[in-house]
């Protein structure tokens, strides 16, 4: 029977090829164009949740035992598999999230990415190293490594279900942390794949990474689970609830939540590739992207070229499932809601959609909205559909301005040909990434970290930063030889601390 096979199977004691536990009850998982049936899960409760972490805190001691090289060797094992069976990845990705498998597939190519950065720079970063020390310690040598959590857990988003998740898991792993991932329950089947090629890819460490699955209850569960750190992506009301169930425990946590992100676009622009960028930052999977575009500042000098240009390449854009669609449908029916309300508010405040602004079945159709005033929910609230606002700005300062008056800070993008202006916007935007004249290009550096400010959460994935993330760093020093005077004695001198203090206005006092 086949991976995909498997998925729709309910047994006693699995479904969707996930352990059951002694739980009963379950949840389908169903393909957001048709409604049908991709696969059925068990809702686990915080018995089999605790469980779960329990096995995997068993199988922590031998992952890290591992080492760098051991570690990197099955990371690798891992990203093979992935990368041999794209295909059927990307496939069961379109079906349970409706992206098109084009996109699946790019998803999943930068998930294999960062898998390799993770593993080939774990070492370098966290190993341990000798640091320098002060004249107070001048007899100790000093010593400072990263160790691991133990186990992390990781609740994951719906809108990029093998991307993101791996933000966190394979950092997460290459640290040398066991992991139990709650995917999405928008998403089980995908987190379930991942967690079946683990066992096929590493069945020496097959309880490194495993999966649990069901909806919020099962997600508290893995908060109060007793993990050494939660990860956790999603919008900012629930990463709010997830940190208070964290903190019953003083569980730390990390958390990648919702942007409003905006382009800016200088009078000196290429207006056709700053057009080009924004409609793909803007509606590519059907605008629910949490670093895609959702406003763009254009100032009076481009304004009008750039919105004919860009609704010219939306004129060319069509939802669907099928191959030829630009992108498909909204994965949860509750977030059609949203845009739909937002589309009202922004029209009913004196705001024009000249193009789109239909809802039809659960596709949005691609969406260009114009005179938008800033205090409407479209510009202010994450709106994570195919639409974008477009407004009028006297110069990239005042783009600036409106670009940072707002709760959000993830990311954002500007277009200029000056690269002097340009890298002074990007450095001033309140954010914690920003793209010049690309959209998204920061997510494809692994060397990169990964993170907002404000509403949009705090901690990094990705880079030295995400791998750091998942470790506690370790002091240790170790003495050398005695010094004639330990200062940390009750048996120093009585005319030590004149001493020192000499010491120090000799070292320190002198005038700059």
């Amino acid at each position: 029977m086949s991976l995909a096979e498997q998925m729709a199977t309910v047994t006693d004691a699995a479904a969707g090829t996930v352990d059951r536990h002694a739980t009963t009850e379950t949840f389908e998982s169903t393909d957001p164009a048709t409604g049908a049936v991709v696969g059925v899960f068990p809702v686990h409760d915080a018995r089999a949740v605790t469980g779960t972490v329990g096995r995997a805190r068993t199988a922590a001691p031998r992952w890290a035992g591992l080492g760098f090289d051991g570690r990197r060797q099955r990371l690798a094992a891992y990203r093979g598999h992935l990368a041999r069976q794209v295909h059927e990845l990307a496939d069961l990705v379109h079906r349970e999230n409706g992206k098109p498998h084009a996109d699946a597939v790019l998803e999943t190519a930068l998930a294999i990415d960062h898998l390799a950065w993770a593993g080939a720079h774990a070492r370098r970063t966290l190993g341990p190293r000798r640091v320098r020390v002060g004249v107070l310690a001048a007899n100790h040598a000093a010593y400072l490594e990263y160790q691991p959590l133990g186990v992390v857990g990781v609740i994951g988003p719906w809108n990029y279900p093998v991307f993101t998740p791996m933000g966190s898991i394979a950092y997460a792993l290459a640290a040398g942390n066991a992991v139990v991932f709650k995917p999405s329950e928008h998403t089980p089947a995908v987190g379930a794949w991942l967690a079946a090629a683990w066992r096929a890819a590493v069945p020496d460490v097959a309880d490194a990474l495993q999966v649990v699955t069901g909806a919020g209850e099962t997600g508290a569960a893995l908060c109060r689970a007793g993990v050494g750190k939660l990860a956790f992506t999603g919008s900012a009301p629930t990463g709010r609830r997830v940190m208070a169930a964290c903190a019953e425990t003083l569980t730390p946590v990390l958390l990648e939540l919702g942007g409003k992100d905006a382009m800016i676009v200088d009078d000196d622009a290429d207006v056709a590739a700053a057009a080009d960028a924004a409609v793909w930052g803007a509606m590519s999977n059907a605008g629910q992207t949490c670093i895609g575009i959702e406003r763009v500042y254009a100032t009076s000098a481009v304004y009008d070229r750039f919105v004919a240009e860009v609704t010219e390449r939306v004129r060319g854009l069509r939802p669907g499932s099928d191959d030829q669609a630009a992108y498909g449908p909204m994965t949860m029916a509750a977030q059609t809601d949203v845009v739909r309300r937002h589309l009202e508010d922004a029209t009913s405040s004196g705001g024009r959609a000249v193009l789109g602004g239909t809802v039809d079945d659960g596709f949005i159709a691609p969406t260009v909205l114009l005179d938008v005033p800033e205090s409407s929910a479209a510009v202010q609230e994450e709106t994570f559909g195919p639409t974008l606002t477009i407004s009028r700005v006297a110069d990239a300062e005042e783009a600036l301005a409106r670009t940072n008056a707002t709760s959000y800070g993830l990311a954002g993008a500007v277009f200029s040909r000056s690269r002097a202006r340009a890298m002074d916007l990007a450095r001033r935007m309140r954010s914690g990434m920003t793209s010049v004249n690309s959209v998204l290009t920061f997510a494809s550096v692994p060397a990169l970290p990964f993170g907002g400010v404000g509403d949009s959460g705090f901690g990094r994935i990705h880079g030295e930063d995400g791998l750091k993330e998942f470790t506690r760093a370790k002091a240790i020093t170790r003495q050398r030889f005695r010094l004639p005077v330990d200062l940390m004695s009750f048996s120093r001198p009585p005319a030590a601390a004149d001493t020192l203090a000499r010491v120090v206005s000799l070292v320190h006092g002198r005038r700059r």
